[in-house]
Formats: structure tokens, C-alpha cells, sequence
């Protein structure tokens, strides 16, 4: 393609990167939608067992928590005439479509658990390099000034992508078959595809492998192709205690969240007397009128204001929404204050999501991007792991009203632990890491260099 009609690229256009990591969350919003909503409401409905919706949660869930294995290798290996983190970007994409088909064409899915849950399992798979990729892009390309702002059309995005699986995708597999709602599925990921197969990373890069460009000068010096440098590097950003802070910050408040969501469907069906349909179609909802404001407003409010100013007061909203659903317990059997609390509490969610997440970038190194904001993702995971595990033990031994303060505990010690974070100074220790990461290059390649002359 000749440079002339070649599209900006990312490095130079800002409107670009906000459009590019919209459309790669959105795509994973779209399949993450179906695979931890649409299709266990879907196995609910037809009559399947908690046990197998359970194992079929857990075949989704489990590659999400071992993307730390995968990071690294895309930190060691690329294919720089294509950009540092792109062409992973594509491979998680293709495996997506790929494995999407192989999902659709599962024979008597309901009747052929094994075959559905392992089908399941790479779909989910590829939708965690795809994620890994994407996030490490970002923090590659997205400038400090502008990450707040992209969390928010990247989680906005997601939401929405949720959403309309949810409603679309869904809605085929009631009216068809499970093949024609996968089969869609497929080609709306197919069409956001498009997006990051035509923008490039830097100026002068290839498209694909046969087409004409080369590596950027950029990238070659970003890149690190000596695993002990890139171990190194890990330790020594690990060490920081503000790094460490991060971790627990996205542990807790993940977990928080999971906690409150896992109880949700259960306080709407057990108390106001929903349905698992009601609930699905009042949650895609919350979730679509979330992502757009999270969009509009979300980032530009974190932007203008700060981080932690605005997660401050986030958190202080979300405490009192559920301090004001605690004690209005005369009024938990009405569909329409509860139908009202979800869409704000998503809404606010949403909004403290885009904040703790844009910290998270951040706080990242670009040498190691895809290896540190996918550590701090598998935290994040570890810990919606651990609030799912603590609702039964919880639940069962306390009220509602006891419950939801053990939430506003959760929120309260994350808030706490926010205030100890210095995201400046932890800044300029990265730097010093990087400037470290560079001279190490260097030294090795003079070793190197010196051996083969000798």
C-alpha cells in the first residue's frame, strides 16, 4: 500500500486511538457478553443444572487467570515491521473468529457438555490474548494525558459490546438455534476486526507481512529481546511499593465488585421476585447506559479533575447507593427502585472501573507493557475470584443488611488504600527502571558483538 493513501496511525493521530481501543473492546465486550451471561441464562432456561452452568462459568473463566503466562511471550516475541503489541493484537483476533466457528458448530451442545465446555474454553482463551494484546497496546501508544479519557471509551465499548450480544445474540438463539447466534456473533467480531488489521502502530509499518514498510525506529527502541532483561525489569517494578499498592488496590476493588454482582441477581430474584430473564435484560441495560455515559463523560471527568479525586468520590457514591438501598428495605419488592438502583450502581461502577484502570496503565513500564498491566489485570481477576467465594459463607450466616455492609467494608479499605498511592513518584522510578533496561541492552549487545569478533 503505498504510503500516500495509508490512514494515520496511532503514534500520530489521537482520534485514532480512542477509535482503535473502542473497537477492541467492544469486540471483547461482544463475546464476553454471550460467553458469562447470555449463554448460562441460555443453559438455565433449558433446563440445566447449577453444577453444569457452574463448570461451563469456570471453562470460561479459567484462561482469563493465567494471561501472565502469555504476556511475557509478547513482550519477548514480536513481529516489529508490524508494529510491538499489533500483531498480536491480530493473532488474538483470528483465534477469536476461528475458534467462534468452531463454537457455533458444536453437535447437540446442551447433550455434548464435554465438547461445548472445551469449545467454550478456547473462545474464552483468545479472548484473553486478545485482551492482553489490546491493553498492552495501550499502554504502549496512548499517552499519560489522554489514558483516563481512553479507559473510559474502552470500558464504555466493552459494556456496550456486552450489551448488544446480549440483546442480539440472545435474542437468535431463543428465536433459531445456538449456531446461527454464534455464527453472528462471529461476523460482528469479523467486522471490528477490520480496525486494527488497517491502522498501524508507527509510521511506515507493514500492514501484513507481504505488503511494503518496515520496523519504526520507536518500537526497536521500546522493544526488549533478552529474557533477562525483561525479568529483571518485572522485579524491579514489582519492588515499587507503589506497584504493590496497585495490585492490592485492583485485588480488593475487584473483588468488591464480584461480591455485589454475584449477590444482585440473587437479591432481585429471591426478593423482588425477578426472573433470570428480567434480570439479564435489566442488567444489559445498566450496562449500555453505563458504557455510553462512561464514554462521554467517565474519562473526560478523571481527566479534568484526577484520578484519585474522582475514584475518591466515586467510591463515596457508591457507598451511600448501597447505604441508601440498606435502609430502604420497605421498598426492596419495588421493581422500579430496584430496576433504578442497578442502572445507577452500574453507572458508578463504571465510572471508579475507568479510574482504577487508567492508574493501572499508567503505572506501567512501555518496556514490559503487555507482562506489568496484565499482572495487574490477573490480580484484578484473582481477586472477583475471591469475592465470588466469599458470598456463600457471608450470605449464610448474615442478613442482607449485613452483607451489604460487609460490601461498603470492602470499598471503604480500597478507598484506604488509594490515598497511599503516588502515582508521580512512581512515574519517575519507572523512568529510572527504563533508563536501566536500555543500558542493560546495551551491554549485552556489546558482550555479544565482542564474542563473535573474537
Amino acid at each position: 500500500m503505498p504510503e500516500t493513501l495509508s490512514l494515520p496511525t496511532l503514534s500520530e493521530s489521537a482520534f485514532l486511538r480512542y477509535f482503535n481501543f473502542s473497537a477492541l473492546y467492544f469486540a471483547e465486550g461482544l463475546a464476553q457478553g454471550m460467553l458469562f451471561v447470555g449463554i448460562p441464562a441460555w443453559m438455565a432456561m433449558q433446563g440445566k443444572s447449577p453444577s453444569e452452568i457452574g463448570q461451563f462459568a469456570v471453562a470460561c473463566s479459567v484462561p482469563w487467570t493465567f494471561k501472565f503466562i502469555v504476556a511475557p511471550l509478547m513482550d519477548r516475541y514480536t513481529y516489529l515491521p508490524m508494529g510491538r503489541k499489533r500483531p498480536w493484537v491480530l493473532l488474538g483476533h483470528l483465534g477469536l473468529m476461528l475458534s467462534i466457528i468452531a463454537f457455533a458448530f458444536v453437535p447437540d451442545p446442551l447433550n455434548n457438555l464435554n465438547l461445548f465446555f472445551a469449545a467454550a474454553f478456547m473462545v474464552s482463551s483468545f479472548g484473553a490474548i486478545q485482551d492482553a494484546a489490546g491493553d498492552a497496546m495501550a499502554v504502549d501508544m496512548v499517552p499519560a494525558d489522554q489514558q483516563a479519557r481512553a479507559n473510559g471509551y474502552m470500558q464504555g465499548s466493552r459494556m456496550i459490546g456486552s450489551s448488544l450480544a446480549l440483546v442480539l445474540c440472545s435474542w437468535i438463539l431463543n428465536k433459531y438455534s445456538f449456531e446461527a447466534s454464534m455464527l453472528t456473533l462471529f461476523f460482528l467480531v469479523a467486522t471490528i476486526t477490520i480496525v486494527p488489521l488497517v491502522i498501524r502502530e508507527q509510521k511506515g509499518e507493514k500492514i501484513l507481512p507481504f505488503t511494503a514498510g518496515k520496523a519504526s525506529e520507536t518500537s526497536k527502541k521500546l522493544q526488549i529481546f533478552n529474557w533477562s532483561v525483561i525479568l529483571k525489569a518485572l522485579f524491579n517494578v514489582f519492588r515499587l511499593k507503589n506497584s504493590l499498592l496497585v495490585v492490592i488496590l485492583l485485588f480488593i476493588t475487584q473483588g468488591a465488585y464480584n461480591f455485589f454482582e454475584t449477590l444482585l441477581p440473587i437479591f432481585a430474584v429471591k426478593i423482588t421476585g425477578w426472573t433470570n430473564v428480567l434480570y439479564s435484560q435489566v442488567f444489559a441495560t445498566a450496562d449500555l447506559v453505563g458504557g455510553v455515559v462512561g464514554m462521554l463523560v467517565g474519562g473526560y471527568l478523571i481527566e479534568k479533575f484526577g484520578k484519585k479525586l474522582m475514584i475518591n468520590i466515586y467510591f463515596l457514591l457508591i457507598v451511600s447507593l448501597v447505604l441508601a438501598l440498606k435502609f430502604a428495605g420497605d421498598y426492596w419488592q419495588n421493581t422500579n427502585m430496584l430496576y433504578g438502583f442497578i442502572i445507577t450502581y452500574r453507572l458508578l461502577n463504571a465510572f471508579a472501573k475507568i479510574g482504577v484502570f487508567a492508574i493501572a496503565m499508567q503505572c506501567c513500564s512501555k518496556n514490559i507493557s503487555a507482562s506489568q498491566f496484565t499482572i495487574f489485570m490477573t490480580m484484578g481477576a484473582m481477586g472477583s475470584i475471591a469475592g465470588a467465594f466469599l458470598v456463600g459463607p457471608i450470605k449464610e450466616n448474615f442478613d442482607w443488611n449485613t452483607t451489604f455492609i460487609f460490601f461498603e467494608g470492602f470499598i471503604g479499605l480500597a478507598w484506604l488504600v488509594l490515598q497511599f498511592i503516588n502515582i508521580e513518584k512512581h512515574m519517575a522510578e519507572i523512568k529510572a527502571i527504563e533508563h536501566e533496561n536500555i543500558q542493560n541492552l546495551e551491554y549485552i549487545k556489546k558482550r555479544e558483538a565482542s564474542v563473535v569478533l573474537g
